[in-house]
């Protein structure tokens, strides 16, 4: 940072990076050393990576090598073998030659690449920072970059950031911003004192600070103590504007110089003049402005009897009107009492309907199960009557013969196993039709399921007879266009674990939406048993998908195979904790959505 002061005396901070010379081409075949006669007087344009290196910004070179006046002339080592300036960031080949690290990238930017010293090819692998020449550069005595405005300091090159940030006659912008002078640090003071258009001054009149651009506009317009004359140019001596705002309006009455209108000209009088002529105008009109006065006089006593005969004809019929408006104030007094009762009524009467339609969807729900169960009741009347029909006829083929009992008995066997048959698919279309409903229930599109299996007994003894085997959970999904997936849950176990342990399976489903996702799926999946009891002791496994597996690429059918854990949680624990009450437990299936592009 570098100082100034303001033109009241403040200290202005002025850092480097604000006050860095303007740009020059680069000089590709530029001598070593321009003499400070022949050089501009800040060549030391900004570039942006020099910060990331470690180097105060405005010190570097956009191009090339160094181009500050030595003290000494350098070394032919301590030149670029490109540009032939003083090497800035050198790099070393693997041919023995430094360049600067500009100078080398433009190299290498051309195909096949070669040393323009000795023609080697040059890879970028094998080029390297030459630490110890730059230390030694940095070491070398130059003059200042201020040399051709006076400034006769000598340093080493790495001193340079630090004496520009003080040094006098480095050239700076105005610290004040706006204004678009630069100027030797040293000349800052005089600068902001009595040079820059936008330095500080003070109204004389108000002792307002402000710039000195907005002073002029400032007394024409908003000044409140700026002299204002009267707007007529009459002979009234100038006040301060805040007060003429007052004494206008008064002065106005007295003017000489202000435009008026004659005083009668509500009667019809239509003269218009200055102020000082409106006396004469009086003294030479006043019998007409009397005659004006008596015309309008004798229409407004005319208008007078209009109106009282208007009023005397409304006035009579006053008392009908006042009775019949008590007469009608007395019927809205009963309509409101009405009125509110009735309102009473119907809200009784609509908590009356509440709870009918309660109780009516109640008795709906109870007539709905017993028409199942007289179907049911009908159903077993006629496989009883069946029954009964073929007993009698076994009795009779008894009597006849034991052949035809064998017979019958053995087809009464085969009916019998149908009969299992179709109840088990009756229990397979249940099991289905329940997952319908859970579907319908809830869906998840952050991700998450919560998943909720009723009737654990029931539905453990269906796996263990071998009736269903598998729940699917309800879909849920990573986004309303996301993912679409589902649980899979064995209860008495799958694979490895089947009979002791519960397994449980993620599963991808095909979606409305997976031509837009990307594939395969590789989401994390978080699989857990929730513990139901206040310890919370939630038992939970995690895997990342197999990109390879086919169980994560793009269904082509209704579902992927499922893919999990066989071994999740055994029977023994599941059933000795507290993850089962109600005979209910909860699965919970995250999926990692943070990381999840949009489609």
């Amino acid at each position: 940072m570098s100082a100034g002061r303001s033109a009241d005396g403040r200290e202005v901070q002025i850092p480097l990076q604000q006050v860095a010379p303007s740009l020059i081409p680069p000089l590709s075949a530029a001598p070593p050393i321009t003499p400070p006669s022949h050089r501009p007087a800040n060549p030391w344009p900004l570039i942006e990576s020099a910060a990331q290196q470690g180097v105060p910004a405005g010190f570097l070179p956009l191009h090339g090598g160094f181009r500050d006046h030595f003290v000494e002339t350098p070394e032919a080592k301590y030149c670029c073998e490109a540009c032939r300036l003083v090497l800035c960031q050198p790099r070393q080949t693997e041919c023995g030659h430094r360049f600067c690290q500009s100078c080398i990238n433009d190299i290498l930017s051309h195909q096949n690449p070669m040393c323009p010293a000795d023609r080697e090819p040059l890879f970028k692998d094998k080029i390297f920072r030459d630490v110890c020449c730059h230390r030694e550069i940095m070491a070398l005595k130059v003059y200042c970059r201020s040399e051709a405005n006076g400034c006769q300091e000598q340093m080493s090159l790495q001193q340079i950031p630090d004496h520009l940030n003080v040094c006098p006659f480095f050239e700076v912008p105005c610290p004040l911003g706006k204004c678009k002078e630069r100027m030797m640090r040293k000349e800052i003071p005089d600068h902001l004192s009595w040079k820059c258009k936008h330095r500080e001054t003070t109204c004389e009149f108000c002792a307002t600070k402000m710039p000195l651009t907005d002073l002029q506009k400032h007394k024409e317009t908003v000044c409140p103590a700026f002299p204002v004359s009267c707007p007529n140019h009459c002979s009234f001596s100038s006040l301060p504007r805040s007060e003429l705002l007052f004494q206008l309006s008064s002065h106005q009455h007295d003017c000489p110089k202000a435009q008026v209108s004659c005083q009668f000209h509500r009667y019809g009088c239509t003269f218009k003049g200055l102020n000082q002529d409106m006396r004469q105008h009086e003294s030479t009109f006043a019998a007409e402005h009397l005659r004006m006065m008596a015309n309008r006089n004798c229409s407004l006593e005319n208008k007078m009897e209009d109106v009282k005969g208007e009023l005397m004809e409304r006035y009579k019929v006053l008392p009908a009107l006042s009775s019949r408006l008590s007469e009608l104030e007395n019927q809205n007094e009963e309509l409101r009492e009405k009125n509110r009762q009735m309102e009473q009524k119907l809200a009784t009467m609509q908590k009356l309907m509440s709870s009918h339609s309660e109780k009516l969807l109640e008795v709906e729900l109870e007539l709905r199960s017993l028409r199942l169960l007289r179907d049911e009741v009908e159903n077993l009347r006629g496989t009883l009557e069946n029954v009964r029909t073929r007993l009698s006829a076994l009795e009779q083929g008894g009597r006849s013969g034991s052949g035809s009992t064998t017979h019958t008995l053995a087809s009464l066997e085969n009916q019998l196993s149908r009969h299992d048959d179709m109840l088990s698919v009756h229990e397979i279309r249940l099991a289905d039709m329940d997952l319908r409903f859970q579907v319908l229930e809830t869906a998840s599109y952050n991700g998450t399921l919560i998943w909720k299996i009723r009737d654990y007994k029931r539905r453990k003894q269906d796996a263990v007879a071998a009736k269903t085997l598998s729940l699917y959970s309800q879909p849920f999904y990573t986004g309303y266009f996301g993912y679409k997936m589902c649980a899979r849950v064995y209860l008495n176990g799958d694979g490895m674990g089947k009979g002791t342990h519960l397994s449980l399976f993620f599963v991808v489903m095909r979606g409305e939406y997976d031509a837009l996702l990307p594939w395969p799926f590789k989401q994390k999946v978080t699989l857990m048993l929730m513990d139901q009891g206040s310890s919370r002791k939630h038992l939970g496994d995690a895997f990342k998908p197999d990109p390879n597996s086919s169980s994560f690429r793009r269904p082509s059918a209704e579902m992927n195979i499922a893919s999990g854990c066989p071994l999740f949680v055994s029977q023994s624990v599941l059933e000795a904790g507290s993850y089962i009450k109600d005979d209910t437990i909860f699965i919970k299936v995250t999926v990692d959505t943070s990381d999840l592009p949009d489609p």
